[in-house]
């Protein structure tokens, strides 16, 4: 959902002072920033002086900080002043409205983190979208969606898969750069560095809370371009077939197998798997394919091809082949493909036809510069000059 909350008069976001920002001060962006910034109420608290009790409040919108904590709290949130300064379109999120690609292994403090991230995700697409024509939202089932509304994809995954390749025009083939492929529908797609710890700390998560559906896609425990390219169709399924997030195994089976017959359409796969499973015959499919040895021999299984030994036999030979060239992992960075690309080029295009410039942007949204260049993946190149 979005709300906008009026801007008081007479002020901007980057001149009020800490008496007009507590006068228009704005709850929610309190709950945000400590989302950002992985931090427990208690511990801001602290950090400013008051109770854990009184910052409750704050956040519930029933007292407001007094002027002079707004700037020890900017400070230990890393915000500026003006970010609790009510007037700007706000995405928000609970946890219901995201799904995670490795949930058990998630915790509440990394999931409310990741929920400030795509939030701010969305902030940084609408300033965009208002300079730039985005592509449209092409997701049949996603509410949002522009170019199929009302039109709903079959309810079981294998059936869902089949039928968005054939909206997007995908034919029985290999889907190639598939990041690329998911922006050109409509969908905002970020990737993001180590450095970005209300993200990085997530395997991969997505969202269809808001205007436009949300992927967050991060190398995390092993940067390999197969697995990361799973993530990312298995985040698709989810934004097709599941309105909300129970966070039960059922729906997370399901995504997997959207992702497994979006990525290796049966009857396309089928003919080619030899009947016998031979790894280095499977190493050639699994380039072709852009999926993982692993994943081609879980399709034995389902489609029902040899014995659950057989599989169990297949994956420890695979496990003693995994430092192997053709089975090791291959970095993200090396395929560009499956890099997203859409909210950097959507800046540089508004860059050179208004002059948009990172501050300009940073201070319509009360961010940071470097927050800015961090969610645009467009990293500050410059020397850092070091005194002693």
């Amino acid at each position: 959902m979005r709300t906008d909350q009026p801007t008081l008069p007479g002020t901007s976001p980057d001149s009020a002072s800490p008496r007009t920002i507590w006068e228009g001060f704005h709850a929610p962006r309190l709950t945000q920033a400590r989302r950002l910034a992985g931090l427990t109420k208690r511990e801001v608290a602290a950090g400013i002086g008051v109770s854990a009790a009184a910052l409750g409040q704050y956040e519930a919108g029933t007292n407001r900080p007094r002027p002079e904590l707004l700037p020890r709290l900017a400070e230990v949130l890393d915000v500026p002043i003006q970010f609790f300064l009510a007037g700007r379109p706000m995405g928000k999120l609970d946890v219901s409205m995201a799904h995670f690609r490795a949930l058990r292994s998630t915790s509440g403090a990394q999931r409310e983190r990741a929920l400030g991230f795509v939030e701010q995700l969305w902030e940084l697409t609408h300033a965009l979208e208002k300079r730039v024509q985005l592509p449209l939202v092409n997701l049949p089932g996603f509410t949002g969606g522009e170019v199929h509304p009302g039109v709903d994809l079959p309810a079981d995954p294998v059936g869902a898969a089949r039928e968005l390749r054939r909206f997007w025009n995908l034919g029985d083939g290999p889907v190639k750069h598939l990041a690329r492929r998911l922006e050109s529908h409509g969908l905002v797609v970020v990737a993001p560095s180590e450095a970005d710890h209300a993200a990085a700390k997530v395997d991969a998560f997505s969202s269809a809370g808001l205007l436009r559906p949300m992927v967050v896609l991060t190398p995390n425990r092993a940067d390999d371009v197969l697995r990361y390219r799973f993530s990312a169709a298995h985040e698709l399924g989810h934004l097709v077939l599941h309105s909300s997030s129970t966070g039960d195994s059922r729906q997370e089976r399901e995504a997997d197998a959207f992702a497994a017959e979006f990525l290796t359409p049966q009857k396309s796969l089928r003919p080619l798997l030899p009947e016998r499973i031979d790894l280095s015959r499977l190493a050639v499919l699994s380039q072709t394919w852009g999926v993982s040895v692993s994943s081609l021999i879980y399709r034995y299984r389902e489609f029902g091809l040899v014995s659950d030994a057989t599989i169990s036999r297949a994956y420890q030979r695979l496990r003693a082949l995994s430092a192997q060239p053709g089975f090791a992992p291959e970095p993200v960075r090396g395929y560009p493909g499956e890099q997203p690309v859409m909210l950097q080029r959507a800046f540089e295009l508004a860059a050179s036809d208004t002059g948009l410039t990172i501050r300009e942007l940073a201070q319509e949204l009360a961010w940071k510069p470097s927050r800015v260049r961090e969610l645009l993946g467009m990293p500050d190149t410059r020397p850092v000059l070091r005194l002693l």
